[in-house]
């Protein structure tokens, strides 16, 4: 029988604010077992590059990459926000340790090509080249079970590598569903997408509306009748591929409530 395994993946508003993220990693820490930590951090992004002089170019709400970008995100979410996180787990009695994809080479991606997508508010599609962004090709469950088997806790940040030298921004919630698919064949793997919301909600407006359990066929009808858009869909795209890559339970819930009964079910 496999031994459990909790997957927490916690985004930027969260790591902006600190009394959510105060009790975030107070209640992480008392998750029992085996764990991972997966990161956001692109508000602190966003803050760091406008001191900077930078711009900062979004589509869709999607980042683009340049190359000075880059170098914003990679010392942001690789250093600052990573490795604050593993401090204070530190102090909470969690050895944590702090990884990029780069790092053992846990997470290999591709830099994406250029995609054609509809502007937002608009049905006209355009050509964007996101710059220096990953899309995940494998993530090594072997090497990551090998630390977690020693007791250590992996904190990931949304960086990966190419296996040319280059380091590659990629989104969160994929590297948390693609780590977390990697480890299903070593532990039975939760993995709990945390957020500044309940969980999925049937009303934006209504904080209470939670959907307690989403199925596929329920995804789709919600996405057709609008009830479910914008940045909701991807993170769902992520949770029902890994519940198909042998994840055995997705939880979308409240950053101040990872207890694994709380919060939207996803369920093949």
């Amino acid at each position: 029988m496999k031994e459990k395994l909790t997957i927490v993946k916690v985004g930027g508003a969260v790591v902006e604010d600190e009394a959510q993220l105060n009790q975030l990693l107070k209640d992480f820490s008392a998750i029992p077992g085996k764990k991972v930590l997966v990161h956001g951090g692109g508000r602190r992004a966003t803050q760091v590059a406008s001191q900077l002089g930078l711009e900062n170019q979004m589509v869709n709400g999607r980042r683009i990459t340049d190359k000075n970008m880059l170098q914003v995100v990679t010392m942001v979410y690789g250093g600052l926000v990573n490795k604050n996180l593993v401090a204070r787990l530190q102090a909470h009695g969690v050895n944590a340790l702090g990884l990029t994809g780069a790092d053992m080479n846990v997470i290999r991606s591709h830099k994406r090509p250029p995609v054609s997508i509809k502007k937002e508010g608009t049905n006209e599609p355009c050509m964007v080249d996101f710059g220096f962004v990953g899309d995940v090709d494998s993530a090594d469950g072997k090497m990551l079970s090998t630390l977690i088997d020693e007791g250590i806790t992996p904190v990931m940040a949304p960086l990966t590598h190419d296996g040319q030298g280059h380091i590659l921004n990629t989104n969160a919630d994929t590297i948390a569903g693609e780590v977390a698919k990697a480890l299903s064949s070593y532990y039975e793997v939760t993995l709990i997408f945390s957020f500044e919301k309940k969980g999925v909600l049937s009303n934006p407006d209504d904080d209470n509306s939670v959907i307690p359990v989403i199925t596929r066929n329920d995804f789709k009808n919600y996405v057709e009748k609008g009830v479910i858009s914008g940045g909701m869909i991807p993170k769902l795209d992520n949770a029902f591929n890994a519940i198909d890559g042998g994840v055995e339970k997705v939880i979308i819930t409240l950053a101040t409530a990872i207890d694994g009964q709380q919060g939207t079910v996803i369920m093949a």
